[in-house]
Order: C-alpha cells, then structure tokens, then sequence
C-alpha cells in the first residue's frame, strides 16, 4: 500500500517537472533575440538591428545591436535583457564591459547582445562586418 501511494506521488512530482522544463525550452533564440530587441526598444535604445546569424557562426544563432544615450541606460537594459533571458530559459554564459558602459556584451551563447554607446557603435560597425547576414524584422 505504501508502495503504490510513493508511486503516484512520483508520478505527479514527475509530471510537474516536465511542464516546468516545457515551458522553459518553449521559446526559440529567434524569440529570445526579438524579446531583447522590443526590451531595449522600450527603454529608449535606438539603433536597433537583429541579425540572424545561423549558418554563418560558429559562435551564435543571433546579434542584437543598439546603441545607448548613457552607461546607466545600458546596464538598465542589459539587466532587464538578462533578466527576460532567466525567464525564458536562457542563462547568461558571459557578460563584458558592464563597469565602464561604452560596448555591453552579453552572450547567452544562442543569442549576443552588444549594447554600444554612438562612438563605439560607429567604430565597430558590426552591421558592416556581418553585411550578408539577414535582418529580422523584431518590430512586429
């Protein structure tokens, strides 16, 4: 008797963790790099490009670029970025250049975001290096 009431309550505990794990691996790179295009977008950023890179990097799936009016504006956004990626099940590997707030990089691995400030973003011209990628149209 003990026995089969462990067996039901395992089965239910089970079948609670894969809807949970379900929900997380429901979203794609393509809707994870669209959710931080719109964040971004909401918060001021401009500039705004989604490249999708698959097939053409080793590295990613997809870029998102923009471009900042200050350091504290991009940490804010690269926070809320990190933040939407959490819950859509998109850990952050790697983050770069948070502290001085002129190029914020962050990799998600399937998804990097790069958050310039003008200067930077004119002088790195990631757009002009990966010019065959497609765009996404994140607008939508």
């Amino acid at each position: 008797m003990a026995k089969e009431t462990v067996k039901k309550a395992t089965k239910k505990v089970a079948k609670k963790v894969v809807k949970k794990v379900a929900k997380k691996i429901e979203y794609s790179a393509h809707d994870f790099a669209i959710k931080a295009a719109q964040i971004a977008s909401e918060l001021n950023c401009t500039d705004l490009v989604v490249l999708d890179l698959a097939g053409r990097s080793p590295a990613t799936d997809f870029f998102v670029i923009g471009t900042g009016t200050s350091d504290r504006q991009m940490r804010t956004i690269a926070d809320d970025i990190a933040e939407a990626g959490r819950k859509m099940g998109f850990g952050l590997f790697g983050r770069a250049g948070y502290e001085q707030g002129r190029w914020i990089l962050l990799d998600f691995v399937t998804v990097v975001v790069h958050l310039f400030d003008s200067e930077y973003r004119q002088y790195y011209d990631l757009e002009l290096l990966w010019g065959d990628a497609k765009k996404v149209d994140w607008e939508k």
